[in-house]
């Protein structure tokens, strides 16, 4: 395994996330994987805005759909995280892995059933102010931190 971690996305809606996240990757030299469709162009300017420069640094891969994720993953061996409002283990009192999948959701749907089903584990980042849910890049940001640190003790 060459990265230590990799961000997956499950069919994003919102370039402007995605960008973000590439360009989050790029900085902390993760791989990132999109599982189409995703809700948007690839070459849509808002892709690039969010990403600026770093999309070129990323080492993005893009799966056709979930069953073409589901059998890299597998060849792969590697552990899927999934992020989601329904789990109950804290991403803080999880014990990440090198090689592990950080997996998250559509935008406006999260993930479905099969996708749940398949995940390793499932994480919950808690929301002690009450919300529904927080955007997408800012979890994706706070997970990989926790993973990050995690890794380097």
């Amino acid at each position: 395994m060459d990265d230590p971690l990799r961000i997956a996305l499950y069919q994003p809606d919102i370039a402007g996330n995605t960008g973000t996240i590439l360009r989050l990757a790029a900085c902390m030299a993760l791989g990132v994987d999109i599982i189409e469709p995703a809700g948007f162009d690839f070459s849509d300017r808002t892709l690039r805005r969010a990403g600026m420069d770093y999309l070129e640094r990323t080492a993005l891969t893009r799966h056709v759909d979930w069953a073409a994720f589901e059998d890299w993953r597998a060849s792969e061996k590697r552990r899927l995280v999934l992020f989601t409002t329904s789990a109950t283990v804290r991403y803080t009192e999880f014990s990440f892995g090198p090689g592990d999948i950080l997996l998250f959701g559509r935008e406006s749907a999260g993930v479905p059933d099969h996708v749940h089903a398949a995940a390793d584990h499932r994480l919950l980042i808690p929301m002690p102010g009450g919300g529904r849910s927080l955007n997408v890049a800012m979890s994706a940001a706070m997970a990989v931190g926790e993973a990050i640190r995690q890794l380097a003790d």
